[in-house]
């Protein structure tokens, strides 16, 4: 007699079963998505919130300085950070002006990269005959290019960086496309370069950004800093008879703490010009000025060097970053005219370590770009969003978000499985 009732309710579960499955199909035709959505959320194993929120992630000790206070008498002014490459000051910094001498930081760089310290250089009757200031070298005589490149940091002879121009180029001409090419890869968009001493030349001009772009690269190379923190240097000619002594110029090295140079400059087109840098507190400075007053004012370019110096260290300090975000999982509905009751969900972390130069007026947040949801197939490996750091609204990092799994197309078999795991129990 218990038999009955029994077989009943097997069949009257397996009947239900069977409704559902059929309603499962006539819904998968159905166009309107609204009525698709409300039954997909009442079948649906989980149901996540967008990562949309902005969150706030630091806000460094209060500091004191303002930018404004800054009096220079530079025409154009610029003030990185090495690491990040951020502008901590700017002064008309992407005017187009004549630099003088700094030029020769990508003349030294470059020869440095590009020939041996070893490598003989024979003088030209045209490197020979260039005005003051000079080492004097005579046409035919031969130096070591190590040597030259004291020469043209230190005392900034302008013979010698076209004896190392022809040498490396084959001419000026040569070596000024060679330093305009490594210009636009170091990423400088208004210098163009004609000489490799910066002697007043038509279309020879860059801004105080870029020439702190091209100091931030140089300053890489380790034997750039030797030979521009060199105090003196003595050197001979390669057949012994004529002998020099070079010294350094630059005033800023014994005058500021943690100076690391870099380069001097003066024509009369250009006015006093200098690019310095200094390191304190594990962040490395770099500063540019242009135009910084005329004779007799000679003083003016370490005035305004120590002012974006002072300005930068009391401003600004370095930031870590390591946080390890919490992110919702992405949803893997299938949307596009069939079935969507069935969803599955991509779980999705991030860890953001990153190291930035920060004041007190910046604020700080990441922004989690990911969509609402995600369409299958998707693939382990591809590009589900993205994670931004951001300061006052500027992007300063992004690093994409990656599928960890492998989702295929939802097929009516998936749909029943999901069926029967909701409701055979």
């Amino acid at each position: 007699m218990t038999a009955y009732p029994n077989n009943l309710n097997r069949l009257s579960k397996i009947l239900s079963i069977i409704m559902i499955l059929i309603s499962l199909l006539l819904l998968c035709s159905i166009k309107y998505s609204g009525v698709r959505q409300s039954y997909c959320s009442f079948l649906s194993p989980v149901i996540y919130p967008p990562n949309k929120t902005s969150i706030l992630l630091n806000s460094p000790a209060d500091q004191s300085s303002n930018p404004a206070s800054l009096k220079l008498y530079a025409k154009s002014a610029c003030l990185i950070e090495a690491s990040s490459g951020r502008t901590l000051y700017s002064k008309d910094s992407d005017t187009p002006l004549p630099m003088a001498s700094t030029t020769k930081i990508m003349t030294c760089i470059l020869a440095l990269e590009n020939s041996s310290e070893n490598d003989i250089v024979t003088v030209s009757k045209y490197a020979s005959g260039m005005p003051d200031v000079q080492l004097n070298i005579n046409e035919g005589e031969q130096y070591k290019m190590g040597d030259l490149l004291y020469s043209l940091m230190l005392e900034s002879h302008n013979d010698t960086a076209v004896a190392i121009a022809e040498h490396i180029g084959g001419s000026v001409e040569g070596f000024a496309a060679i330093m305009n090419q490594k210009a636009l890869e170091i990423g400088c968009s208004n210098t163009s370069f004609v000489t490799p001493n910066g002697l007043d030349a038509d279309g020879h001009h860059t801004t105080a950004h870029d020439l702190c772009l091209i100091a931030s690269y140089a300053l890489r190379n380790q034997r750039f800093i030797d030979i521009t923190n060199t105090a003196s240097h003595s050197f001979s000619d390669v057949s012994g008879k004529r002998n020099f002594t070079v010294n350094n110029k630059n005033l800023f090295l014994s005058s500021y703490k943690g100076a690391l140079g870099i380069k001097t400059g003066f024509t009369g087109k250009a006015g006093y010009c200098f690019v310095g840098a200094s390191k304190r507190n594990d962040m490395l400075l770099i500063s540019s000025v242009l135009a910084s007053g005329w004779p007799p004012n000679k003083s003016y370019k370490w005035s305004d060097t120590k002012q974006l110096m002072d300005y930068g260290y009391s401003s600004y300090s370095i930031q870590s970053f390591n946080k390890q975000l919490s992110l919702n999982p992405i949803p893997i509905i299938d949307t596009n005219g069939t079935c969507p009751c069935y969803t599955k969900a991509i779980p999705i972390s991030k860890n953001i370590s990153f190291t930035y130069p920060l004041c007190n007026s910046d604020s700080v947040t990441i922004k989690i770009n990911t969509p609402d949801y995600i369409i299958p197939p998707v693939h382990k490996g591809d590009v589900i969003g993205s994670v931004s750091l951001c300061v006052k609204d500027t992007i300063i990092n992004e690093e994409k978000i990656i599928s960890t799994l492998t989702v295929e197309k939802y097929s009516y078999h998936d749909i029943i499985n999901f069926v029967l795991e909701m409701f055979l129990i």
